[in-house]
C-alpha cells in the first residue's frame, strides 16, 4: 500500500464504523466481513477476494491504535481525502504533488512552498511502513527466547510450596559490544529488510507472510566488523541464579510457566518465558492420588474384628483417629477429609487411609491360647463356603 493510498482510502467506510468507533467496535465489524468476504467462502470469486483484501487492510490499520492515531492525524493534515489544490494552485484544478519530495523531506520539491515539510510527516508514516524520517533508522523490537529448566523437589516441599534456586544459561545482550553484534557499536541497518527483520512473500489469496530476513536473521541490523565475543549476533551466553516460587500441590512431571523470566528481549522487546520441568521425590509413609494423599495403616485383628480407634499420621499436620466400626475388612479404604494435596483454588484433598490387618509372626503363650479357644468357638463357621458354592454353579 502507497502512502497516497494510505491517506486517500476512508478505512472507516470499509469497515463500516464511524470515526469514533471503539476497539470492540471495529473488531466486532471486521470479524463479520471476514467471514462474509473470506475466500474459502467465496472461491473463485475475484471481487469478494478484493474486497476481504481492503477489509484486512482497513483492519490492520485500525485494529492497531498506534496506526490508527498516525493515520488519523494524517487524513486531518491532508483533508481526509487525499490533496487539495489550494487558491492559485494552477488553472484547470490540476494539482501535481511528489509523494516522495513530501515524505522524503526534501526542501524546494515539486508542489512545495518553500523549505518543505521536514522530518514530521516522516516520522508519523515511519511508524506505520517501518521507515523513518530522512536520516533514520527504524529496527523492530525482539523477544527474548524461552527457557526450560528442571528442578527436583522433596515430597513435602511439592505438597507444601517451596522457594529454590534456579541457575539458568541462556542468551542476553553481548557486553563486549553492547548487544549491536559491532566491535565498534555502529551497526548498519540491513539493506535487505530495511531495519524491519523481516521479508515479506506472497502466499495467494490477496495475504501477505513474513519470514526473518535471511541477510541480518531477523536482527535488521548488519555489522561492519563482527563483535570477537558474539560473531555478529549481538546475542552472547548469559548465567544467572533466580529464586523461583514453586507453587503448592505440584505433581511430578509438571510443567509450569513463568512469564517474563525466560532470556531478556533485544532493543526494548519483552523477555521470554520460563518453563521449570518438577521432579518430585518419593516419600517413605505418604502416596499420592491427584489431589489425594494415600497412606497404609496396619492395624490388629480385634481391632479390625471387633472395631476401634486408630491414630493416623498426617502429612506435616498432628495425626487424625479414625473410628474403625466392627468387621472392617483387610484393604477398606477410609477418609480423612482436607488432610490431603493443595488444589489450584487453594482447598486441599483427602487423605485415603487404606487398612491392612497385621498378623503376629510369634505368639506368647497366652495369646496362642486365647486364639485357640477363639478358632474352637468359630469351628462350625467356614469363610469359604460361599466361594466353593459358586465355583459349582458356574
Amino acid at each position: 500500500m502507497s502512502t497516497k493510498d494510505f491517506i486517500e482510502k476512508d478505512f472507516y467506510k470499509v469497515l463500516g464504523v464511524p470515526k469514533d468507533a471503539t476497539e470492540a467496535e471495529i473488531k466486532k465489524a471486521y470479524r463479520k466481513l471476514a467471514r462474509e468476504f473470506h475466500p474459502d467462502a467465496n472461491k473463485g470469486n475475484t471481487k469478494a477476494e478484493e474486497r476481504f483484501k481492503e477489509i484486512s487492510e482497513a483492519n490492520d490499520v485500525l485494529g492497531d491504535p498506534k496506526k490508527r492515531k498516525e493515520y488519523d492525524e494524517a487524513r486531518a493534515l491532508f483533508g481526509n481525502g487525499g490533496f487539495r489544490p489550494g487558491p492559485g494552485a494552477g488553472g484547470g484544478g490540476s494539482f501535481n504533488f511528489d509523494l516522495g519530495d513530501l515524505f522524503g523531506g526534501q526542501p524546494g520539491g515539486s508542489g512545495q512552498a518553500g523549505g518543505g515539510f521536514g522530518g514530521g510527516l516522516g516520522d508519523v508514516f515511519g511508524g506505520l511502513f517501518n521507515r523513518g524520517g530522512a536520516g533514520t533508522t527504524r529496527t523492530q523490537p525482539r523477544r527474548g527466547q524461552d527457557i526450560e529448566s528442571e528442578v527436583t523437589l522433596s515430597f513435602t516441599e511439592a505438597i507444601e510450596g517451596a522457594t529454590v534456586p534456579l541457575r539458568m544459561s541462556s542468551q542476553a545482550a553481548c557486553k563486549a559490544c553492547s548487544g549491536t553484534g559491532d566491535k565498534n557499536g555502529t551497526p548498519r541497518v540491513c539493506p535487505t529488510c530495511v531495519g524491519t527483520g523481516q521479508v515479506a512473500r506472497g502466499s495467494g489469496g490477496g495475504f501477505s507472510l513474513t519470514d526473518p530476513c535471511p541477510d541480518c536473521k531477523g536482527r535488521g541490523l548488519i555489522a561492519e566488523e563482527p563483535c570477537d565475543i558474539c560473531k555478529g549476533s549481538g546475542r552472547a551466553k548469559s548465567s544467572r541464579t533466580m529464586q523461583v516460587r514453586i507453587p503448592a500441590g505440584v505433581s511430578d512431571g509438571q510443567r509450569i510457566r513463568l512469564r517474563g523470566k525466560g532470556a531478556p528481549g533485544e532493543r526494548g522487546g519483552p523477555a521470554g518465558d520460563l518453563y521449570v520441568v518438577v521432579h518430585v521425590g518419593a516419600h517413605p509413609v505418604f502416596g499420592r492420588k491427584d489431589d489425594n494423599l494415600t497412606v497404609t495403616v496396619p492395624v490388629t485383628y480385634p481391632e479390625a474384628a471387633l472395631g476401634g480407634e486408630v491414630r493416623v499420621p498426617t502429612l506435616g499436620g498432628p495425626p487424625v483417629t479414625l473410628k474403625l466400626p466392627p468387621g472392617t475388612p483387610n484393604g477398606r479404604t477410609m477418609r480423612a477429609r482436607g488432610k490431603g494435596a493443595v488444589r489450584k483454588d487453594g482447598t486441599r484433598g483427602d487423605l485415603l487411609v487404606t487398612v491392612e490387618v497385621s498378623v503376629p509372626e510369634d505368639l506368647s503363650g497366652k495369646a496362642r491360647d486365647a486364639l485357640e479357644a477363639y478358632r474352637e468357638a468359630t469351628a462350625d463357621q467356614d469363610p469359604r463356603a460361599e466361594l466353593f458354592q459358586a465355583a459349582k454353579g458356574a
